[in-house]
C-alpha cells in the first residue's frame, strides 16, 4: 500500500515536473512551425495569426507582442552575426548590401530583456525615409557603441543584443516566397576588449 502510494506520487511530480519544464522552454526559445530562416535572420510570418501554432500564440499572448498581420509586413530577427557568433554590445557590425522592397523600414536593437539598447540623445532606430544610400542603391549601415559615418545604429550597454528588420507594406510579407528574399549580412568589424 505504502509502496503504491509513493510511485504514484514519484510519477505524478516526474508528470507536473516534465510538463511544467517543457512548457517553459518551449515559450522561452525562438523555436516557431512556420519560421522562415534568410542567412542569419529569421521571421515568424504567421506570429500573431490565427494560423500560428499553439507554442507561438502562448509565446505571443505572454509578451504581449504586437504583430504585423500578413498585408502589413514582416520582422526580421537577427541574434548572430554571418559566422554564427552570438551579437554583443561590445562589437561592431556592418550590414551592406540591398533591402527587400518595401513602402518602408526600420531596423532597431534590443536588449536580452526585451529593452532597446539604443545610446541617449540619439535616434532609437534606423529608417528607410533617412537612410543615405550608395551609388549603387545598397545599403550601408553601422551598429556599434562608437560614432561611425554615415548610417549609425548607436547602441550602448553591454552583453548580447538581437536586431529587428521590420518592413512595412511589403509584397513578401503575404507571399510563400519569404525564404527567396537576399537579407544583408551582419559582419562583424571589432570588438572592445
Amino acid at each position: 500500500m505504502l509502496k503504491t502510494i509513493l510511485l504514484t506520487l514519484v510519477a505524478v511530480s516526474i508528470a507536473l515536473v516534465g510538463g511544467a519544464g517543457s512548457v517553459w522552454l518551449a515559450l522561452d526559445s525562438d523555436f516557431e512551425f512556420d519560421s522562415a530562416v534568410v542567412g542569419n535572420w529569421i521571421a515568424f510570418p504567421v506570429r500573431g495569426t490565427p494560423a500560428a501554432d499553439p507554442y507561438s500564440k502562448a509565446r505571443f499572448s505572454r509578451e504581449a507582442d504586437l504583430a504585423l498581420g500578413r498585408a502589413e509586413g514582416i520582422a526580421f530577427i537577427a541574434r548572430r552575426d554571418s559566422t554564427g557568433e552570438p551579437l554583443l554590445i561590445e562589437c561592431t557590425y556592418r550590414l551592406e548590401g540591398e533591402l527587400p522592397p518595401a513602402r518602408f523600414w526600420t531596423l532597431r536593437a534590443e536588449g536580452s530583456a526585451g529593452d532597446l539598447v539604443f545610446a541617449e540623445g540619439r535616434a532609437p532606430a534606423l529608417h528607410s525615409d533617412a537612410l543615405l544610400r550608395q551609388s549603387n542603391n545598397q545599403a550601408v549601415a553601422t551598429v556599434s557603441r562608437h560614432p561611425a559615418p554615415g548610417n549609425w545604429l548607436a547602441i550602448e550597454g553591454t552583453g548580447p543584443f538581437t536586431l529587428i528588420l521590420t518592413l512595412y507594406d511589403t509584397a513578401m510579407a503575404s507571399s510563400a516566397r519569404i525564404v527567396e528574399v537576399q537579407l544583408p549580412p551582419l559582419l562583424k568589424e571589432a570588438c572592445d576588449v
